[in-house]
């Protein structure tokens, strides 16, 4: 069975075994594991022996703009999920802020979240794609290490994507991007600069994006249910700006294709605030909307834990 539901039909992952996701081990990935603890020793020792309050506003700036236009914006809602349109130029700053933010290469991360979204949509699938173990060895999972599937599913990337040379060239280089940035840094603030503008961003970007993620799929507010999901995304109040709008996760899992995030009044969401205004001036259009998407009779509505 190659869509055991409706909507995984257009899906870029292909399965006919569902248990594909399922079987696999987890296993020390050394690159991944060095690359985020060195940023974070970098930036917790560097950053504590240099500290400066212009070094500290650089760090908040930098990190927010990475997360706002390069994850939110760039590799999520555009890259990902293509809820709307923008000149290519634009989608290339885009996305190369999302290189800044240290995860991954566009590529890459684009497979990541298009195997675990699959995953997540089927009765079951592996702890390390649901995020379903305590949180300290979640972590350790997330961080440090990588799944190794038995039988992994294909994962269909659309030529325009898979074939862009750009989008090539961030992902063969994407830790070297950050190279260019850290000596922009060095010559305008010195190394305080380096390790609060770039591993200091690092560190708490790719640390920020597990906790939001591990919290996101155990914890929080449950207002729409995928019938037959192998895990719930939840809504995490109160950090609506800190992931820029990231946080409304039960609302992402219900409509994953809508560019607004916050859907109800009082579900802050800075950038669907930024598609707004960049749709004001021309710069991004056909932005798609929960009644825009095909819908969905896996969805239901959930109001105080009882089916609606």
């Amino acid at each position: 069975m190659s869509a055991p539901i409706a909507s995984l039909a257009s899906h870029r992952v292909k399965s006919r075994d569902l248990e594909s996701v399922c079987n696999g081990r987890v296993r020390w990935a050394p690159v991944k594991s060095f690359w985020f603890l060195g940023m974070s020793l970098a930036g917790i020792v560097g950053g504590a022996l240099t500290i400066t309050a212009s070094a500290v506003v650089l760090y908040v700036a930098a990190t927010a703009t990475a997360l706002l236009f390069g994850h939110s914006l760039g590799n999520h809602r555009k890259l990902v999920h293509g809820s709307f349109e923008c000149p290519k130029w634009l989608e290339y700053v885009l996305i190369w802020c999302g290189v800044q933010v240290g995860l991954a290469g566009p590529l890459g991360l684009l497979r990541q979240h298009d195997l675990r979204d699959f995953a997540q949509r089927l009765p079951r699938c592996h702890d390390y794609l649901r995020h379903g173990r305590p949180p300290l060895v979640d972590a350790w999972w997330q961080l440090s290490c990588s799944l190794e599937l038995e039988h992994a599913p294909e994962i269909r990337i659309e030529p325009r994507i898979a074939n862009d040379r750009f989008l090539r060239l961030l992902e063969r280089t994407w830790m070297a991007q950050q190279l260019p940035v850290a000596l922009l840094f060095y010559l305008w603030g010195g190394w305080a600069f380096v390790f609060w503008g770039v591993c200091l961003r690092i560190a708490t970007a790719v640390f920020g994006h597990w906790l939001i993620g591990w919290l996101a799929h155990n914890h929080g507010e449950l207002r729409r249910e995928v019938q037959g999901a192998a895990v719930q995304g939840r809504n995490v109040r109160f950090t609506s700006l800190l992931t820029m709008g990231e946080c409304w996760h039960n609302n992402h899992h219900a409509y994953p294709g809508s560019a607004r995030l916050g859907l109800a009044p009082g579900e802050w969401d800075p950038g669907w605030w930024v598609l707004c205004a960049l749709e004001r001036i021309g710069l991004v259009w056909l932005l798609r909307l929960p009644e825009h998407l095909p819908r969905r009779p896996e969805l239901v509505g959930v109001e105080h834990g009882t089916l609606v």
